[in-house]
């Protein structure tokens, strides 16, 4: 066996991090818009701290970002070039319905997304468009205190049947939610969330993921009565976790730790809550409320495909002992000493990627889709912004034949694969230009310094060779590197 030749080789962006234009043609502001860099960061990022607005002595990097907004011909000519069959990205919500409660949508923005659409069409190259992606109107977070609220299914749900509607024939894969299983874990960026003192904080998560839950699966059946061509995914934040040792109550933690994020796509996939989960609801005492007909909702429109991201495994203990954690991930992980790290201390491995495809495949049975996987890493370019990313190409290198042995060997179904970053952007997690993923490379610096011109890599030409190839070539080897 080998890879289908339909394969969707491709790459993977998000509005928030790309585009820029953030007060252009009509757009308002949304959550990550307000994600400064620095130590703050993480404190809004968790719903801690308090920042719906620009302020003063603060630089926040999504406000003009790579500025894609004025500059997606450009690189979507550079994606072709690569030969990609399939480009992952998101839309704004808020440059179509910049307060996100708007009665009609902002034209302005739907045709700037139309226009996109028609570009890559015109390259042949098929978009896989996150409806939501970590992407909440601050009018939402303000007026209705974002996810927490229910009347955010209604909004949600307008704004989605609007895009579909719109896009008909243009967008044929749709995901409805970014890394769901997020909401956990940085409830501001995930939901729009910010806790007052006292609130349940928990309860509260878990009430926010039942609105996203149930407006996932409207936008699904949505999306079906609209083209009955439409094929929509969920998509989690993946990633197995390890037993730290082989002590059963390790074990047992490590599958506790997995059900956090796979009971968001149980119910994305199944159609219903399993019962671990309503258990721990239960055990906990988290009082979620489900309104009456919201069982019937899931039921009826499950997803159709399963995308997931995958940088690196985790490894967890249940025993609270001094054990030296991970670095640079949003979810908490022992130091695996079998693992090489990153620059940013993510753990580097490739066969936890082949072992959560198969974890994945077994448990839905449905189509996967790898929608973000990648390196980051500090780019040391030339005077021609040209830069020898070997490293880069070990990384991904390693993660295709593991993914490759996943379908050939084990036999899971996968459509596609894009990598994250396939140009430079702004990092989500930290904020930072420096932290880059890209095969292509965008002068820009930390403090929003740059001409933001943009030149190839040497993993440009690489991924060109593997695409064309259909991942039968990886080596670097020999490649015809037109600086």
């Amino acid at each position: 066996m080998t890879l289908d030749k339909n394969f969707l080789w491709g790459g993977a962006t998000a509005a928030n991090q790309a585009e820029g234009g953030v007060l252009e043609s009509g757009r308002k502001l949304s959550n990550i818009d307000v994600l400064p860099c620095g130590e703050d960061r993480k404190k809004v990022a968790l719903g801690e701290l308090e920042m719906l607005d620009w302020q003063d002595g603060y630089y926040y990097p999504a406000k003009e970002a790579i500025d894609m907004y004025h500059r997606y011909m450009e690189d979507i000519q550079l994606f072709a070039e690569m030969g990609f069959k399939v480009y992952r990205m998101s839309l704004s919500w808020s440059r179509i319905f910049p307060n996100g409660d708007d009665a009609e949508p902002n034209e302005e923005g739907l045709a700037f997304y139309e226009g996109i659409f028609k570009e890559l069409r015109k390259h042949q190259i098929e978009p896989l468009v996150t409806i939501a992606h970590f992407d909440v109107p601050i009018h939402l977070i303000k007026a209705y205190g974002g996810w927490k609220n229910r009347q955010l299914i209604e909004f949600y749900t307008r704004y989605a049947e609007t895009v579909l509607k719109r896009y008909k024939g243009l967008v044929k894969y749709w995901l409805t939610i970014n890394e769901i299983n997020i909401l956990l874990h940085q409830p501001f960026v995930g939901g729009g969330i910010i806790f007052k003192e006292g609130e349940n904080q928990e309860e509260i998560k878990y009430q926010a993921a039942h609105h996203q839950l149930v407006a996932s699966a409207l936008a699904t059946k949505i999306a079906h009565e609209v083209d009955s061509k439409n094929q929509v995914g969920c998509m989690l934040a993946g990633g197995s976790h390890y037993p730290y040792t082989c002590r059963p109550e390790d074990y047992q933690e490590a599958i506790n730790r997995d059900r956090e994020g796979y009971f968001f796509i149980d119910v994305q996939a199944r159609g219903k809550y399993p019962n671990y989960a309503l258990k721990k609801l239960a055990r906990e005492g988290l009082n979620i409320v489900m309104e009456a007909g919201d069982e019937e909702i899931l039921a009826a429109s499950p997803v159709d495909f399963v995308t997931f991201s995958y940088y690196c495994s985790r490894t967890v203990s249940a025993h609270s002992e001094d054990y030296e954690q991970s670095t640079g991930n949003i979810f908490a992980s022992i130091k695996n000493k079998n693992l090489p790290s990153t620059e940013w201390g993510w753990q580097i491995d490739p066969l936890g990627l082949r072992n959560s495809l198969n974890q994945l495949y077994d448990r839905y049975q449905k189509p996967l889709f790898i929608v973000e996987n990648g390196l980051g890493a500090i780019d040391r370019p030339d005077d021609n912004g040209y830069v020898e990313d070997e490293y880069r190409i070990d990384y991904l290198r390693k993660h295709i034949q593991a993914f490759k042995d996943a379908v050939e060997i084990d036999g899971v179904e996968l459509l596609g694969y894009t990598t994250w970053g396939c140009i430079d952007l702004v990092a989500a997690s930290t904020g930072q230009m420096s932290k880059r993923y890209g095969f292509i490379y965008v002068d820009r610096d930390d403090e929003g310094n740059g001409t933001l011109e943009r030149s190839k890599k040497k993993s440009f030409y690489w991924y060109q060779q593997v695409i064309e190839t259909n991942g039968e070539n990886l080596s670097s080897k020999n490649l015809n590197v037109g600086k």
